[in-house]
C-alpha cells in the first residue's frame, strides 16, 4: 500500500518570479493568481424551476508583486520600456513577455508547483510610503496584466 501520509502543504514565503527565464527575485506578497468565468443565466419561456447557466469568458485578474525595496530599479525599468520615451523608441510596440511563480519546497530549492505567466506586461508601479515618522518597511509594487496562466 502507498504511503497514506499527505504532503503537508508548502510555505506560502518560499516562491520566486521569473521573466522570459530570468529570475526578478522573490517577493513578500503576489495576489491576483485567480481566475473566473463569466456566466450568463438564460430564462427558458415554460420553464419555471431554473435558468439555463451558460460559461462565458475566462476573467484574469491583474497580478500584484510586493517586495522591500532593493538596490535593483529592474521592476520600474521593465515599467519604462512599456511607456513614455520607452515606448516611443521601440516604434510604439510593447513585447510581452512570459512569466513563472514557483513556490518552492522547505529546502528552498525543489519545485512544489509553478504558474506560467503569458503575455506579461507591466501596468502600475507604486514606490514606498515615505514618512519620518513611520517604523514600516520601505514596500515596492508592481501591478502586471497579462493573458492567462498554465499551471505545472
Amino acid at each position: 500500500m502507498a504511503d497514506a501520509r499527505t504532503m503537508d502543504p508548502p510555505f506560502v514565503g518560499n516562491f520566486l518570479f521569473e521573466i522570459d527565464g530570468t529570475t526578478i527575485g522573490a517577493f513578500t506578497e503576489v495576489s491576483g493568481l485567480s481566475v473566473q468565468l463569466d456566466v450568463e443565466e438564460l430564462a427558458e419561456g415554460g420553464q419555471n424551476g431554473f435558468t439555463h447557466k451558460l460559461l462565458g469568458r475566462m476573467k484574469w485578474p491583474n497580478l500584484v508583486f510586493k517586495r522591500g525595496l532593493t538596490d535593483t530599479n529592474a521592476l520600474f525599468e521593465w515599467l519604462l520600456e512599456c511607456s513614455g520615451e520607452g515606448l516611443t523608441a521601440k516604434s510604439n510596440a510593447v513585447k510581452p513577455r512570459n512569466g513563472k511563480i514557483t513556490v518552492l519546497a522547505a529546502d528552498r530549492k525543489t519545485p512544489v508547483r509553478t504558474w506560467t505567466i503569458r503575455d506579461a506586461k507591466p501596468v502600475k508601479w507604486t514606490g514606498p510610503k515615505l514618512a519620518a515618522s513611520s517604523r514600516d518597511l520601505a514596500i515596492e509594487e508592481l501591478e502586471v496584466c497579462h493573458c492567462g496562466f498554465r499551471a505545472s
